[in-house]
């Protein structure tokens, strides 16, 4: 059987040094640590993970609560996350919860029990329960992608409002002056954020806010092509349509193509998100793009560092975005435009 001296000897290094690479492995260089799990990994050691938890009082487990796993930017996320968790010596557990706050409860309930150091939440819910939520204290969480205002934890976030501004006045400079928008889930902060930034465009632009042209969704495709459905009903139809996401604005989009219609001569599209398939529509999807594994990747970082006493306040971290122009938008035919 291989023991700790094997490893040691394979990544040049002391015993000491792999022993603090597993049970500390904050306390060791990357490239060191990345050595020390090479050499692990080829002798087969298998170090006694309950000796390593009674002597470390830690599990180097983390938990992941995601709301769909289906999702695709979701999916980008929790690659970050595991990218960044391998690098701090974490695992990441991970929770398909489709946003049922009592499956998020169990598992927060992991990391009140000791079977998890912390837990990072995608969704606007706080899981755990009043016991652990000391006023003044930092919950062992990270909130991140869609967060809540008052969480007293670190979060990462996105200026969704200043996005969805961007896009508006993108299509707005391209003569559009009836633009739909088809939303998220009517409870999420995403949706609300977005719908906000689509109405400063407007208001921007001196244009009338008109609630006829918002249409409901879920983030899906089906939800994409049943609101492009409903618009094609419209006798007023908008000559550009902004989704909430990329999967709705390429449900929407296959819609309309089956209706006859161009992309973009006789209706544009936008969506948000870039998700790989955006770039391989047909045409090619018009979309902000936020970075989804670094989302992941500074969630993980700043759960690490609240877990090692590094962090005493709860930061709020916002990401950057870009607006993505490909041929799914276009000028506003003559016939709408103003």
């Amino acid at each position: 059987m291989s023991n700790i001296r094997q490893v040691a000897a394979l990544a040049g290094v002391s015993v000491a040094t792999v022993s603090r690479a597993l049970q500390q492995p904050e306390r060791v260089s990357p490239k060191t640590r990345s050595k020390v799990m090479v050499a692990v990994n080829e002798v087969g050691y298998k170090p006694n993970l309950m000796a390593v938890k009674f002597r470390s009082g830690k599990t180097h487990n983390l938990v992941a609560l995601v709301p769909t796993v289906a999702n695709v930017f979701f999916a980008r996320v929790i690659s970050g996350m595991q990218i960044a968790a391998a690098k701090r010596g974490y695992v990441i557990l991970l929770a398909n919860t489709l946003g049922d706050e009592s499956i998020e409860a169990s598992y927060a309930k992991m990391v009140q029990t000791s079977q998890a150091d912390g837990l990072i939440q995608l969704r606007a819910h706080n899981p755990f329960d009043s016991s652990i939520n000391k006023p003044g204290e930092l919950l062992p969480m990270v909130n991140a992608c869609e967060v809540m205002n008052d969480i007293n934890c670190p979060v990462v976030t996105l200026d969704n409002r200043a996005a969805a501004k961007a896009m508006t006045l993108h299509l707005i400079e391209l003569g559009h002056r009836r633009i739909a928008l088809i939303k998220g889930p009517q409870s999420s902060p995403l949706t609300c954020e977005r719908l906000a930034g689509y109405r400063d465009a407007l208001n921007e632009a001196g244009l009338i806010f008109d609630d006829s042209l918002l249409y409901p969704g879920n983030f899906t495709l089906q939800s994409g092509h049943d609101a492009a459905s409903e618009i094609l009903t419209n006798d007023n139809r908008p000559s550009a349509v902004f989704c909430e996401n990329d999967e709705t604005a390429i449900g929407a989009m296959q819609c309309f193509k089956q209706a006859g219609l161009r992309i973009p001569q006789d209706i544009s599209i936008a969506g948000f998100d870039d998700i790989s398939f955006s770039a391989f529509c047909d045409p090619p999807l018009t979309t902000i793009a936020q970075p989804a594994e670094e989302f992941g990747q500074t969630a993980v970082s700043l759960l690490v560092d609240l877990l090692e006493g590094k962090i005493t306040k709860a930061p709020k971290v916002i990401m950057p975005f870009e607006l993505i122009l490909r041929a799914s938008t276009g000028p506003a035919p003559d016939t709408t435009a103003t």
